[in-house]
């Protein structure tokens, strides 16, 4: 979906990878998914935070308890997004969180 609006894309599969990744290349967003391999997002989003405080994160999940209100917000995540998900609601999701800047 970010391609097709012409964004650089990085996919890793595991939380591990992705903290390495992001030591290694510099990022504008960090999309997650709440389930990964070996790391659930919300402890991976607190590890990008301690390293990278400045970086949104924005965690995807297809918990519907997770998304009912910011209150239940992990630490470290900017903006959570209930799944399946359209292209211009992802779209409105990451135009938020560069607005809030």
């Amino acid at each position: 979906m970010l391609e097709f609006d012409h964004h650089r894309v990085k996919v890793v599969t595991a939380a591990p990878d992705a903290l390495e990744v992001c030591e290694k290349e510099a990022f504008d967003l960090i999309i997650l998914d709440y389930l990964m391999p070996l790391m659930k997002g919300d402890k991976l989003a607190l590890a990008l935070k301690e390293r990278f405080p400045r970086l949104p994160i924005l965690m995807i999940t297809a918990d519907a308890e997770k998304v009912e209100s910011l209150e239940n917000r992990p630490p470290g995540v900017d903006l959570l997004m209930g799944k399946p998900f359209q292209l211009n609601e992802l779209r409105e999701a990451i135009g938020g969180l560069f607005r809030k800047e």
